[in-house]
């Protein structure tokens, strides 16, 4: 992480001692005092983000227990030597997939999503890599991301269109379209490539 962006750095250590303390102190006094530790990085995040102070205890304040990094799971298919993409409502392409459900593992997850999103039944067979989000997409996020990058096989199906995405199609590496880079980098795509077409590849992993 760059050095102007250390404030970041310390808004999520502020955050996570308060989200941990709230979930194990038994002291009203200490409650209260996470409490503001807490406000105090969402401050600090408003501040520097430009997001309201509202908006970041929304996404960046309101969770419970102890604190972990979320999942993020990507099913990676293959034809023909061309990668599957989806076209969201943007306009832009991405690897199909999302944050991991409660009550779904990662196999299962990458296998959903696929299916909402492509409109695919895929058998998930193989993770390719695992990245820590903050280190390999922009805008950096207030909180931690492990993605999922999950080689999968096509059993049937075909596209519809949904909520979430307009169209699928198949690219080569040299023909990639405006990816969603918040999801998945052009970098992270062509790794999938390599590992594809790689008997021997060794999974990458933060």
């Amino acid at each position: 992480m760059k050095s102007g962006e250390q404030w970041l750095n310390w808004a999520k250590e502020l955050q996570s001692i308060a989200q941990n303390g709230l979930t194990y102190t038994k002291d009203v006094f200490d409650q209260e005092r996470f409490e503001r530790v807490r406000e105090i990085a969402a401050e600090i995040m408003s501040r520097y983000s430009g997001l309201s102070v509202r908006r970041v205890k929304d996404l960046f304040c309101n969770e419970t227990g102890f604190q972990t990094p979320k999942l993020d799971t990507r099913g990676v298919v293959f034809k023909d030597g061309k990668i599957l993409l989806v076209r969201e409502n943007d306009g832009r392409w991405s690897l199909p997939g999302g944050w991991v459900d409660f009550d779904q593992t990662v196999k299962t997850n990458t296998e959903k999503e696929v299916k909402e999103e492509a409109g695919l039944e895929v058998r998930a067979v193989k993770v390719l890599a695992i990245h820590d989000r903050n280190q390999h997409n922009k805008p950096v996020y207030a909180y931690n991301v492990c993605k999922f990058f999950v080689l999968c096989e096509v059993i049937g199906g075909s596209f519809q269109k949904n909520a979430e995405t307009t169209e699928s199609r198949y690219f080569a590496k040299d023909e990639l379209p405006p990816l969603t880079e918040e999801k998945n980098s052009k970098e992270q795509v062509e790794m999938c490539f390599s590992a594809y077409s790689d008997a021997a590849w060794k999974m990458p992993f933060d």
